[in-house]
């Protein structure tokens, strides 16, 4: 009885890892490979027009039908991430404004609330889906996010991290503008065959967990949780990555990678030329000017 159920156990194993093979080797082959194809600009431009297009109209009502924003809905609704005392949020990747919707449902009245999105369309159909004059919104990019340092006490970042090239300077990003001890909601697209579909339809990238997660530890945050919508989700990985993270303090941000050597989050960096960028204030004028690259105060508008 016992060499039989070790024999199954075994048998479920092989099962699991045979699984596992064939479902890498066909993401491998169906994951979209143009982010790493063009250049980063060229990269930049196909995923503005994209959004600009009917992919990104069809979010505007789909959003309302995804079990990805249903769900996570309940994060707020049940404070699995609560948004009581959060004084500043930043929602990176707002889109048509479905996560923006729960932080006006769900945050205090007194919270001040900046949308940013790569898309200028994107956030015309966010002002016209929301209705509400609370949130503030910004067209910008993950990779340069024109606020200054510390700004934010939480940040959600839903779907766009998978659309910068270099994830790790994505994360850093969030990691400049957050305050020490404040905390990210981060949603990724995970490296699975339901993944890679995913990847081929709005031509971002994929990420592994136990990577991903390892990466933002580097940076300067810790996991505080891993949440799963369903057993389904936890199952098959159909729901993609959904994380808590909290930054560290100033005074530990520095940690040993493999090698030993310490690896510490930047705490400033040299100026970088941020063109096509438009800071738009709450009733939807541009704010003109610009301030000093130093203190990472900017309000550009764009030039095209």
């Amino acid at each position: 009885m016992i060499r039989e159920n070790k024999k199954k156990f075994r048998f479920s194993q092989l099962f699991v890892k045979l699984r596992q093979w064939e479902q890498m080797l066909l993401h491998r082959l169906v994951e979209a490979k143009l982010i790493h194809k063009i250049s980063d600009e060229q990269y930049r431009k196909k995923v503005i027009s994209i959004y600009a297009g009917h992919r990104g109209a069809l979010l505007v009502n789909s959003n309302g039908f995804s079990g990805h924003f249903r769900n996570g809905e309940r994060l707020f609704r049940s404070r699995q991430f609560d948004l009581q005392g959060v004084k500043n949020i930043l929602d990176i990747g707002s889109g048509s404004g479905p996560i923006l919707s729960h932080l006006i449902n769900y945050s205090d009245a007194a919270t001040k609330i900046t949308g940013i999105d790569i898309s200028s369309v994107m956030i015309a159909r966010a002002r016209k889906r929301l209705e509400s004059k609370r949130p503030r919104f910004v067209l910008g990019d993950l990779a340069q996010l024109p606020f200054s340092d510390q700004s934010f006490d939480c940040v959600t970042c839903c779907y766009a991290l998978e659309h910068v090239p270099d994830a790790r300077r994505g994360i850093e990003e969030i990691s400049r503008v957050l305050i020490p001890g404040g905390r990210v909601l981060l949603f990724v697209t995970e490296d699975t065959f339901v993944g890679a579909w995913t990847s081929r339809i709005w031509q971002c990238q994929t990420h592994n967990r136990k990577s991903l997660i390892n990466l933002c530890k580097t940076v300067g945050f810790d996991l505080k949780h891993e949440f799963w919508f369903t057993r389904l989700h936890r199952l098959l990985r159909v729901g993609g990555i959904c994380v808590e993270l909290v930054k560290r303090p100033a005074n530990l941000t520095s940690m040993s990678d493999s090698s030993g050597e310490g690896i510490r989050v930047a705490e400033t960096r040299p100026e970088i030329s941020m063109p096509h960028l438009e800071i738009e204030a709450l009733h939807g004028q541009p704010v003109e000017g610009e301030t000093s690259a130093s203190n990472r105060t900017r309000s550009i508008v764009s030039s095209s």
